[in-house]
Protein backbone atom coordinates (compact mmCIF):
# COMPACT_ATOMS: atom_id res chain seq x y z
CA UNK A 1 0.00 0.00 0.00
CA UNK A 2 1.27 3.74 -0.94
CA UNK A 3 2.58 5.41 2.43
CA UNK A 4 -0.23 8.08 1.95
CA UNK A 5 -3.25 5.97 1.21
CA UNK A 6 -6.09 6.40 3.52
CA UNK A 7 -5.54 9.95 3.89
CA UNK A 8 -7.71 11.57 0.74
CA UNK A 9 -4.92 12.83 -0.94
CA UNK A 10 -4.42 11.90 -4.95
CA UNK A 11 -0.94 12.02 -6.57
CA UNK A 12 -1.19 12.46 -10.31
CA UNK A 13 0.18 9.88 -12.66
CA UNK A 14 0.94 10.11 -16.84
CA UNK A 15 -2.22 8.08 -17.87
CA UNK A 16 -3.45 8.40 -21.66
CA UNK A 17 -7.29 8.78 -21.44
CA UNK A 18 -9.65 10.16 -23.17
CA UNK A 19 -10.56 13.71 -22.84
CA UNK A 20 -13.69 13.65 -20.74
CA UNK A 21 -14.80 15.86 -17.91
CA UNK A 22 -15.68 14.74 -14.57
CA UNK A 23 -19.31 15.96 -13.70
CA UNK A 24 -19.77 19.13 -11.42
CA UNK A 25 -19.95 17.03 -7.70
CA UNK A 26 -17.03 17.47 -5.70
CA UNK A 27 -14.09 15.40 -6.65
CA UNK A 28 -14.68 11.57 -7.22
CA UNK A 29 0.74 39.77 -20.01
CA UNK A 30 -0.98 41.26 -16.72
CA UNK A 31 1.32 44.20 -17.85
CA UNK A 32 1.17 46.99 -15.48
CA UNK A 33 -0.84 45.54 -13.18
CA UNK A 34 0.20 43.95 -9.48
CA UNK A 35 -0.93 40.51 -8.75
CA UNK A 36 -1.90 39.28 -5.21
CA UNK A 37 -0.01 36.73 -4.56
CA UNK A 38 -0.23 34.05 -1.57
CA UNK A 39 2.56 33.01 0.76
CA UNK A 40 0.82 30.26 1.33
CA UNK A 41 3.45 27.57 0.29
CA UNK A 42 7.25 26.72 -0.42
CA UNK A 43 8.32 28.25 -3.93
CA UNK A 44 11.03 26.26 -4.13
CA UNK A 45 8.90 22.94 -3.13
CA UNK A 46 8.34 20.78 -6.91
CA UNK A 47 5.28 19.83 -5.49
CA UNK A 48 2.52 21.89 -4.69
CA UNK A 49 -0.72 20.68 -2.47
CA UNK A 50 -4.26 22.50 -3.30
CA UNK A 51 -7.63 21.69 -2.26
CA UNK A 52 -10.60 20.69 -5.07
CA UNK A 53 -11.64 24.57 -5.50
CA UNK A 54 -8.57 26.94 -5.26
CA UNK A 55 -8.45 30.75 -6.58
CA UNK A 56 -6.05 30.98 -9.51
CA UNK A 57 -4.68 34.00 -11.39
CA UNK A 58 -4.29 33.48 -15.24
CA UNK A 59 -1.61 37.00 -15.79
CA UNK A 60 -0.81 36.12 -19.30
CA UNK A 61 -4.84 36.66 -20.48
CA UNK A 62 -5.39 39.86 -18.37
CA UNK A 63 -7.36 37.62 -15.89
CA UNK A 64 -6.08 38.07 -12.11
CA UNK A 65 -8.44 35.82 -10.44
CA UNK A 66 -10.67 32.71 -10.52
CA UNK A 67 -12.20 29.99 -8.50
CA UNK A 68 -11.32 27.10 -10.10
CA UNK A 69 -12.31 23.43 -10.17
CA UNK A 70 -9.15 21.32 -9.58
CA UNK A 71 -10.32 18.06 -11.35
CA UNK A 72 -8.27 14.95 -11.49
CA UNK A 73 -11.65 13.43 -13.18
CA UNK A 74 -10.92 16.00 -16.49
CA UNK A 75 -7.77 15.04 -18.41
CA UNK A 76 -7.97 19.10 -20.16
CA UNK A 77 -8.37 22.26 -18.31
CA UNK A 78 -11.21 24.26 -19.45
CA UNK A 79 -12.25 27.67 -19.39
CA UNK A 80 -15.79 29.66 -20.00
CA UNK A 81 -15.96 31.98 -22.60
CA UNK A 82 -18.96 34.08 -24.50
CA UNK A 83 -18.45 36.40 -27.52
CA UNK A 84 -15.78 34.32 -28.88
CA UNK A 85 -14.02 35.44 -32.30
CA UNK A 86 -11.38 35.21 -34.18
CA UNK A 87 -8.87 37.55 -35.67
CA UNK A 88 -5.32 37.93 -37.29
CA UNK A 89 -2.73 40.42 -35.54
CA UNK A 90 0.65 40.48 -37.12
CA UNK A 91 0.60 37.29 -39.18
CA UNK A 92 -0.72 35.51 -35.38
CA UNK A 93 -4.24 33.77 -34.79
CA UNK A 94 -5.68 34.92 -32.31
CA UNK A 95 -8.82 34.75 -30.09
CA UNK A 96 -10.46 37.22 -28.56
CA UNK A 97 -13.17 36.51 -26.12
CA UNK A 98 -15.29 37.79 -22.62
CA UNK A 99 -15.47 35.58 -19.30
CA UNK A 100 -17.24 36.30 -16.41
CA UNK A 101 -14.96 35.36 -13.58
CA UNK A 102 -16.89 35.17 -10.56
CA UNK A 103 -19.97 32.85 -9.69
CA UNK A 104 -23.59 34.31 -9.77
CA UNK A 105 -22.20 37.05 -11.22
CA UNK A 106 -23.06 37.58 -15.39
CA UNK A 107 -23.43 40.85 -15.35
CA UNK A 108 -19.61 41.18 -14.82
CA UNK A 109 -17.29 40.37 -17.32
CA UNK A 110 -13.34 40.68 -18.17
CA UNK A 111 -12.36 40.66 -21.76
CA UNK A 112 -9.38 38.77 -22.84
CA UNK A 113 -7.26 38.17 -26.34
CA UNK A 114 -4.69 35.45 -26.17
CA UNK A 115 -2.68 33.39 -29.44
CA UNK A 116 -4.43 30.22 -30.64
CA UNK A 117 -2.34 26.93 -29.65
CA UNK A 118 -4.75 24.60 -31.45
CA UNK A 119 -8.49 23.93 -32.25
CA UNK A 120 -9.60 20.10 -30.79
CA UNK A 121 -12.47 17.87 -30.27
CA UNK A 122 -13.70 17.21 -26.93
CA UNK A 123 -16.14 15.43 -25.34
CA UNK A 124 -17.74 16.63 -21.98
CA UNK A 125 -18.87 14.57 -18.74
CA UNK A 126 -21.80 14.17 -20.72
CA UNK A 127 -20.39 12.26 -23.77
CA UNK A 128 -20.99 15.34 -25.86
CA UNK A 129 -18.44 16.19 -28.48
CA UNK A 130 -16.83 19.61 -29.13
CA UNK A 131 -14.49 21.48 -31.54
CA UNK A 132 -12.92 23.98 -28.97
CA UNK A 133 -9.76 26.50 -29.38
CA UNK A 134 -6.92 25.69 -27.18
CA UNK A 135 -5.20 28.48 -25.93
CA UNK A 136 -1.69 28.03 -23.95
CA UNK A 137 -1.05 30.47 -20.67
CA UNK A 138 0.55 30.69 -17.51
CA UNK A 139 -0.80 29.83 -14.33
CA UNK A 140 -0.49 31.35 -11.17
CA UNK A 141 -1.29 29.82 -7.91
CA UNK A 142 0.39 29.78 -4.08
CA UNK A 143 3.03 31.77 -5.38
CA UNK A 144 3.58 29.24 -8.48
CA UNK A 145 3.74 29.99 -12.24
CA UNK A 146 3.39 27.58 -14.70
CA UNK A 147 2.25 27.01 -18.20
CA UNK A 148 -0.97 25.57 -19.15
CA UNK A 149 -3.27 24.74 -21.76
CA UNK A 150 -6.77 26.07 -21.38
CA UNK A 151 -9.66 24.61 -23.87
CA UNK A 152 -12.31 27.76 -24.65
CA UNK A 153 -16.06 26.89 -24.04
CA UNK A 154 -19.40 27.62 -22.75
CA UNK A 155 -19.79 27.27 -18.91
CA UNK A 156 -22.60 30.05 -18.60
CA UNK A 157 -24.54 26.92 -16.43
CA UNK A 158 -21.95 25.77 -14.64
CA UNK A 159 -20.63 26.22 -11.03
CA UNK A 160 -17.26 26.71 -11.46
CA UNK A 161 -15.94 28.98 -14.52
CA UNK A 162 -12.50 27.45 -15.00
CA UNK A 163 -11.77 23.41 -14.36
CA UNK A 164 -7.67 22.68 -13.99
CA UNK A 165 -7.34 18.92 -15.56
CA UNK A 166 -4.74 16.85 -14.67
CA UNK A 167 -2.64 17.29 -17.67
CA UNK A 168 -2.36 20.73 -16.34
CA UNK A 169 -1.15 19.58 -12.71
CA UNK A 170 0.93 16.74 -13.42
CA UNK A 171 4.36 16.28 -11.74
CA UNK A 172 2.87 19.81 -9.68
CA UNK A 173 0.07 19.31 -7.92
CA UNK A 174 -0.86 16.81 -5.10
CA UNK A 175 -4.73 17.39 -4.52
CA UNK A 176 -6.51 16.84 -1.28
CA UNK A 177 -10.08 16.55 -2.11
CA UNK A 178 -11.54 16.67 1.55
CA UNK A 179 -10.21 20.08 1.80
CA UNK A 180 -11.02 23.76 -0.21
CA UNK A 181 -8.73 26.63 -1.14
CA UNK A 182 -5.67 25.59 1.19
CA UNK A 183 -3.80 28.39 -0.85
CA UNK A 184 -5.97 31.36 0.42
CA UNK A 185 -8.68 32.96 -0.61
CA UNK A 186 -6.85 36.57 -1.05
CA UNK A 187 -7.41 36.15 -4.95
CA UNK A 188 -10.73 35.98 -4.15
CA UNK A 189 -10.88 39.25 -3.00
CA UNK A 190 -9.24 41.07 -6.00
CA UNK A 191 -12.02 42.66 -7.88
CA UNK A 192 -13.40 43.85 -4.40
CA UNK A 193 -10.70 45.81 -4.03
CA UNK A 194 -10.17 46.75 -7.66
CA UNK A 195 -14.20 47.23 -9.00
CA UNK A 196 -13.24 49.04 -12.19
CA UNK A 197 -11.27 46.15 -13.49
CA UNK A 198 -14.58 44.60 -14.47
CA UNK A 199 -16.90 45.44 -17.74
CA UNK A 200 -21.02 45.81 -16.99
CA UNK A 201 -22.30 43.48 -19.32
CA UNK A 202 -25.73 44.99 -20.55
CA UNK A 203 -29.06 43.13 -20.27
CA UNK A 204 -27.46 40.38 -17.96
Amino acid sequence: MLPWAGFGISILKTRVEPDIEASGAKPNGLKGLSMPDENNSDQNSPILTMGWREWVGLPGICLPAIKAKIDTGARTSALHTFELSTFTQDGIDMVRFGMHPLQRRPNLAVHCNAPILDERVVSDSGGHRESRIVIETEIQVGGHKWPIELTLTNREDMLFRMLLGRKAMEGRVLVDPARSFILGRKLGRFYKHNPDFLTSVDGA
